[in-house]
């Protein structure tokens, strides 16, 4: 689990703590962003629209298969499912409370399945669009690569990851992540070791922006973000890349 969304870390003995948080992840995530002004929706809602609005065209005017890796709770599949609306949504998850959880919550809008595996449990080329939401920092840098690879032999021809994480530039986000109780096995990774990491992956057109400019008192300004995606101070970045 983690403290902006989602969690995959693949180490058994880490499973119970994963469990551990999960009828408490929603409160205890709003209380680590607090000082963003901002509910913990604001930040499922704005990458489900930022995929919506920077993905292939295509994805958007057909029905597609999109999957939400290291879903945790499931918080990003109302805003996924608002953003993709004709999409087939799945989630997948280690922890198992975190899934069971999702299940009942949201078994109208997607599937679930949890998996503690070294590899997802899904056919070659399932899915048309991956997000991965603040995820990576919980996996080991020794199999990142592994499940990088993953995630692109899952992905169909022409599919498209996102994946979203902080940016180690910012010190509140920084402070965010050291003060959130999910975070404690977390091992941040600038936007070059992801950028790198998709590329050794061999995903193909690998494009990198920083996003989450403005707290919530400086919303006014939050219109100017499109053109900030080179300057190194928002909260996260996202790396897109084509499978």
């Amino acid at each position: 689990m983690l403290c902006v969304q989602g969690g995959f870390n693949m180490s058994e003995s880490n499973l119970p703590e994963f469990d551990r948080y999960a009828d408490r992840y929603t409160d205890l995530h709003r209380a680590s962003i607090r000082a963003s002004g901002e509910e913990p929706s604001y930040f499922s809602r704005y990458k489900a629209q930022y995929m919506a609005a920077t993905c292939a065209k295509r994805l958007l005017d057909g029905p597609i298969d999109v999957l939400d890796f290291g879903c945790g709770v499931g918080n990003s599949i109302p805003h996924l499912r608002e953003a993709f609306p004709r999409a087939r949504l799945h989630g997948v998850d280690p922890s198992g409370e975190s899934i069971d959880l999702a299940k009942r919550v949201h078994a109208k809008e997607a599937t679930f399945r949890a998996n503690t595996g070294e590899l997802l449990p899904y056919d070659d080329q399932s899915f048309d669009l991956v997000q991965v939401a603040c995820v990576f920092h919980h996996v080991k840098p020794e199999q990142r690569d592994g499940w990088m690879r993953e995630i692109k032999r899952v992905l169909r021809p022409g599919g498209q990851l996102f994946v979203f994480e902080h940016n180690v530039l910012n010190p509140l986000t920084v402070k965010s992540v050291h003060d959130c109780p999910f975070d404690e096995d977390a091992i941040l990774l600038p936007r070059r070791e992801l950028v790198r990491r998709a590329n050794v992956a061999r995903f193909s057109d690998v494009r990198a922006r920083y996003i989450v400019f403005f707290p919530a008192p400086l919303k006014l300004f939050r219109p100017l973000e499109p053109w900030l995606g080179f300057v190194p101070f928002g909260a996260q970045y996202v790396v897109r890349a084509v499978a």
